[in-house]
């Protein structure tokens, strides 16, 4: 009898390898009728059958094959397609014939949702607040769905950082009051396409189906909720894509068209991680194909990008995933490592598609000109970028962490906040860049901090009155803490996300005094974000810091907000009159988060690594 639950288990996971092994599947799973992008490749996929030796026809109105393409592997078809404004939504019959053997496929052609660039698309802008997630690691709504049968991880332990905890859809579905009353506008979740991999699936990079949700998180109904309920509310749902690689059990890895979908090596290649070469003037040709065609893991093969169908597959992808789940914003992984024409066209489909849609970039780099270069930029360079803003790493390594955990001197403490903001003038656009204090590959900014309430909340209090997409870390607000030694360190639960949680974020209940004292700033400064017009589009004026003092304004016709961080050991004295471009014409000054004012004729004291965020009154 012990053994009948585990012989269950083996014969449905057979059957349902036989019935996907019989079945065939076309990719893109769907389209819909109206698109831009209407010309199609159809990548069709049997492993019982080669389809590949067979002729398709299509009969359908406004629907046309222009072509077929076959490849070495007998188990793909590729057939490209034109759909025209006229063709109706509907099932679309795909006929194959071969060896006196006929199927017909049906093929989804649909409608378009709604609410293009109004309720979906809408873009992720500086007037916005992210709230950055990894799902299995925030809180499980639904246990049912904590192991899926067939899948090739079957772990769950909350005991250990690297197995599933259980945290799904559903679960941050039950919570967005939480995330409202914190002010936050959109959500982005790491990726939530399905890992089938042995082991190490909580984080999502290592995709085996672009087009299958992880059931485990909730699949695609669950999926499609969340997304509803964020729109309903007025919120925004970002995705994290991934340009660059696969997971190592994916099917266009472990059986592909051809052999030159993903990128080889006659042995494994790493990538460098050296951006540099990509721009160097003096760069070695065979650094710079490490660089771009090295593999970023061992469990995570490159793209070939120069493929022609690998391409087609990535970005028809893309395209589809914004419209299947009405996705605001898109987070693209390990940017700098993709073929970068490819990143351009990728960008350029998605904006065509969608005008409101923006992007931003993880672009890991050394230096504000490197990142630069990959954003869209004022420099007059051989390659051109049109990704709109990054990560702003930058204004972290060399900002915010320097000008609290730093002495302040020439070109140290918070100097280098200072200098690295004026490299601003290297983007066109600065303000689409995303601030942050911390993320899932980043150690915890408390412990960064050393652990220093005052100096988390000055983090924050800088995080969101300063220029670009302010994006916080689940958990940093009620002072999560770790180093990325290993990276399972700073990946922990939400504390409250699961029923025995004995300390509860969402209700406060077991939280400490600083813990409460920091989710309640937040929560204060968030709100009061939302209705000011001076931190979500203002101009941003900053004067050179003195002793470790350092002043700037968000300022617009109707608001005007000073800011000022005193990083030095000493407390020290603030003169308005210091700064009268931004302060003449204005009597008082009301803290934001205290209930206390201060005339500008007055010169008050700030003490040591203090930050007061002040609105300017007449």
């Amino acid at each position: 009898m012990k053994k009948l639950p585990f012989l269950l288990l083996f014969f449905l996971v057979l059957a349902t390898t036989t019935l996907r092994a019989q079945s065939t599947a076309v990719y893109p799973t769907n389209w819909w009728v109206g698109m831009k992008m209407n010309k199609l490749q159809l990548l069709l996929r049997n492993l019982s059958q080669n389809i590949g030796q067979q002729n398709v026809s299509i009969q359908y109105p406004g629907v046309t094959v222009v072509k077929t393409h076959r490849f070495e592997n007998p188990h793909y078809l590729a057939v490209n397609v034109e759909i025209s404004p006229s063709a109706p939504p509907g099932q679309v019959p795909i006929t194959l014939k071969g060896k006196g053997k006929t199927q017909t496929l049906k093929w989804p052609l649909r409608q378009q949702r709604e609410g293009k660039g109004t309720t979906y698309a809408q873009g992720v802008t500086s007037s916005d607040f992210i709230n950055l997630l990894i799902t299995d690691r925030f809180s499980n709504g639904n246990p049912a769905n904590d192991r899926i049968p067939g899948l090739r991880d079957q772990s769950l332990n909350r005991d250990s950082m690297y197995l599933r905890h259980g945290g799904d859809f559903q679960g941050i579905t039950n919570h967005l009051d939480y995330f409202q009353e914190l002010g936050v506008t959109a959500l982005w979740l790491l990726p939530v396409q399905i890992n089938d991999r042995p082991n190490r699936t909580e984080h999502g990079y290592a995709i085996t189906d672009h087009y299958r949700i992880d059931p485990r998180l909730g699949g695609e109904e669950a999926y499609k909720k969340l997304s509803e309920s964020l729109h309903q509310r007025g919120m925004k749902l970002v995705m994290d894509a991934v340009y660059n690689h696969v997971g190592l059990q994916h099917f266009l890895e472990m059986d592909p068209p051809a052999s030159d979908w993903m990128h080889r090596w006659p042995t494994y290649t790493q990538t460098t991680y050296k951006e540099q070469t990509l721009f160097d003037p003096y760069a070695a040709p065979s650094d710079r194909k490490k660089m771009s065609d090295g593999w970023f893991d061992d469990g995570m093969p490159d793209i070939n990008h120069h493929n022609p169908f690998m391409a087609n597959y990535i970005i028809q992808n893309l395209v589809w995933y914004v419209q299947e789940f009405g996705i605001d914003g898109i987070r693209i992984d390990t940017y700098t490592y993709s073929d970068l024409e490819f990143a351009n066209r990728c960008n350029q489909a998605l904006m065509e598609e969608y005008p409101k849609l923006t992007l931003f970039g993880e672009t890991r780099v050394f230096g504000t000109p490197n990142q630069a270069y990959f954003n869209q930029n004022v420099m007059n360079l051989p390659y051109k970028s049109n990704l709109p803003g990054s990560v702003d790493f930058q204004l972290l390594y060399h900002g915010i962490i320097p000008a609290l955990t730093q002495p302040f001197g020439w070109t140290d403490g918070v100097n280098k906040m200072y200098n690295t903001l004026t490299n601003d003038f290297l983007n066109q656009d600065a303000t689409r860049n995303v601030l942050l204090l911390d993320n899932h590959d980043e150690p915890r900014f408390f412990s960064v901090v050393g652990e220093n309430v005052e100096k988390q909340k000055m983090g924050y209090k800088w995080l969101l009155t300063c220029r670009g997409v302010p994006q916080m870390y689940y958990g940093s607000e009620v002072l999560l803490k770790g180093f990325t030694n290993p990276d399972g360190l700073v990946r922990s639960d939400f504390p409250g996300g699961w029923p025995s949680d004995k300390k509860n974020a969402f209700t406060g209940q077991g939280l400490t005094t600083d813990e409460k004292a920091v989710q309640d700033l937040v929560k204060k400064l968030g709100q009061f974000r939302k209705t000011s017009s001076a931190l979500k589009t203002g101009k941003l004026m900053h004067y050179v810091p003195n002793q470790g003092l350092y002043v700037y304004f968000r300022y617009d016709a109707d608001q005007t907000i000073m800011c000022v961080m005193n990083t030095d050991t000493k407390p020290r004295t603030l003169n308005f009159g210091h700064y009268a471009e931004r302060t003449q014409g204005f009597s008082q000054a009301q803290d934001i988060l205290e209930a206390k004012s201060l005339s500008l004729s007055s010169s008050p004291t700030i003490p040591a690594m203090q930050m007061w965020v002040l609105e300017l009154k007449k």
